[in-house]
């Protein structure tokens, strides 16, 4: 099994996590393939440290998001917090797991109802997993919004009634309402413009280390990912590719296709950005539903060679802290 960080440390363990979605055909919805949305994911995520998961939009980051908050059940593979499988959890325990673990979506507008109060919104969670007492619940959506900057005042308005930045602000306040230990943020600022983009990865920052959160952080946008995770992981085609500690796959980017990523940010001084080598992929991204043999990454690899097509490389630790599924690393 990959085992990415330390035992004592980690917070959650996936292992060979698969999700295949079939395909149907005809009248009786006969199954013709399968679209590999995740294709045997190993990763671990520590207590108390940002994950940055990038990659390519219809790679499996949100089936993976989806897969870690209980809202897909995997093909296979299994998921472990504190060292429990969840896939096993029943009753009681599978309620606490939902406690636990909490999502920030990707879009504010579309993740909260419009026809309920903040107040309402906010207190989703603790209706759903606990059987609080209505002050219970009222202090604590009152605090939930106080941590994120929202006023007491504004529990009665109606999503609206906010800007996109504090509409975002309502959907942490809602994760935050049932005192989660881990938080599923899908890209919670690609919605948002650029000056509120700041503030809300400053609160999610500071949160953090309030509380001692753990987050997975799925964004496009490469910049972001580096400021506010402590390891990064590249996804390809449903497999990670490479993964390893923020200023060392920044500064040293070991897999073709990470390589290629970072050779797009763009850099703001002209001298720099006209003199640097662009990485251009050519060709598609295969589709899903029929992935490359071997290495997923090969039909569009500048460095490949026919050993790439026979067999999936394994996802090793070539330098300490530093994972890459490539043969020729």
């Amino acid at each position: 099994m990959v085992t990415t960080s330390k035992d004592n440390d980690v917070l959650l363990r996936v292992k060979d996590l698969k999700k295949h979605f079939p395909v149907t055909k005809g009248i009786l919805s006969r199954t013709v393939g399968h679209v590999k949305a995740v294709d045997g994911l190993s990763f671990d995520i520590k207590q108390g440290e940002t994950l940055g998961l990038v990659g390519e939009s219809g790679c499996g980051k949100t089936t993976t998001s989806k897969l870690l908050l209980g809202l897909e059940s995997p093909t296979e593979g299994t998921l472990y917090l504190d060292n429990k499988n969840i896939h096993n959890l029943r009753g009681k325990e599978l309620q606490d797991y939902r406690t636990k673990v909490q999502p920030v979506f990707q879009d504010p507008w579309s993740s909260l109802n419009p026809r309920m109060r903040v107040k309402e919104i906010v207190a989703e969670p603790l209706i759903a997993n606990h059987n609080v007492t209505n002050e219970e619940r009222d202090r604590k959506v009152a605090e939930a919004m106080e941590l994120v900057g929202l006023s007491q005042d504004q529990a009665n308005n109606y999503p609206h009634e906010f800007s996109g930045g504090q509409r975002q602000r309502i959907g942490i306040a809602r994760a935050l309402a049932d005192s989660p230990s881990f938080i599923v943020c899908d890209e919670p600022v690609s919605a948002l413009d650029v000056s509120i983009q700041a503030q809300v990865i400053n609160l999610l920052e500071d949160l953090q280390q309030q509380f001692d959160l753990t987050y997975l952080f799925i964004a496009h946008d490469l910049s972001v990912v580096k400021h506010i995770s402590n390891r990064i992981a590249v996804m390809y085609l449903g497999h990670i590719v490479e993964i390893a500690e923020r200023n060392e796959l920044y500064e040293n980017p070991l897999h073709p296709y990470t390589q290629a990523l970072l050779s797009a940010i763009p850099i703001p001084d002209p001298v720099v950005e006209a003199s640097r080598d662009r990485i251009i992929l050519e060709g598609d991204v295969p589709s899903p539903s029929s992935p490359p043999s071997g290495c997923v990454f090969h039909t569009r690899c500048p460095i490949m060679e026919e050993d790439c097509k026979a067999a999936v490389p394994e996802l090793r630790e070539v330098k300490p802290n530093h994972w890459v599924s490539c043969i020729k690393v």
